[in-house]
């Protein structure tokens, strides 16, 4: 599959994501904030790191860059998307997720090695899991922290829409654990820890990350 991901200014995980993608088995498309051109991808990841006008609120200002429009019109269409810490951000600001991310709770940066239970494997993202499947992935962030009204988060939870949650610590006061969540289609994902940080042995957390990436080729061929 050919998946594109998206630089913003400020995109410091774009190329990380790219190489987890080819490690994946997948053909990586670099996609410029820009463009008004998606350049026939088959799915779109949109990285972490920071992004133009995050002063303001992160992801505020991404959501309006050109490329956006065509990621929210061919999620629309079932195109799997795939926000990751700053990509979250930029999902929720955009209306492909409900909720948003704040400042976390300790007001501090935190960057750990964070285990996760993947609550939903029925999305295109995590099909290669087991659901209840344990790992452990690189987490980095400032404002991480999910937060949505309880009858968003009832919603989440009662249609099986929470994709991971956060074992052991919650490490920036996210709402109920929640590392990840899915839209109601289940092709959009967005993920606050980092699996692309993990899909090598040599570097990392290990290779727990992987599944992320090699999980959208098994949901293809199904």
């Amino acid at each position: 599959m050919k998946v594109g991901v998206v630089t913003f200014p400020g995109s410091l995980d774009d190329v990380d994501a790219q190489r987890a993608v080819v490690i994946g088995g997948h053909e990586a498309v670099a996609l410029w904030h820009g463009d008004h051109d998606l350049r026939g991808v088959d799915a779109v990841i949109l990285p972490g790191g920071f992004s133009y006008g995050d002063y303001l609120r992160c992801g505020a200002i991404s959501r309006f860059s050109p490329v956006m429009a065509e990621v929210i019109e061919a999620a629309g269409r079932g195109m799997p998307v795939l926000g990751i810490c700053n990509g979250f951000q930029i999902l929720c600001e955009s209306h492909l997720l409900p909720g948003a991310l704040i400042r976390n709770d300790h007001r501090k940066f935190v960057c750990r090695d964070q285990r996760l239970r993947i609550e939903n494997n029925r999305t295109p993202w995590t099909s290669s899991y087991d659901e209840g499947a344990e790992i452990t992935v690189v987490l980095k962030n400032g404002e991480g922290g999910f937060v949505a009204d309880a009858d968003t988060l009832d919603r989440l939870e009662g249609e099986g829409r929470v994709v991971a949650r956060y074992l052991d610590v919650n490490p920036n006061g996210s709402m109920r654990d929640i590392a990840g969540i899915a839209n109601d289609r289940g092709n959009v994902v967005g993920l606050m820890p980092h699996p692309e940080h993990a899909v090598e042995s040599l570097t990392g957390a290990g290779t727990d990350g992987l599944g992320f990436f090699t999980g959208l080729v098994e949901a293809a061929f199904a």
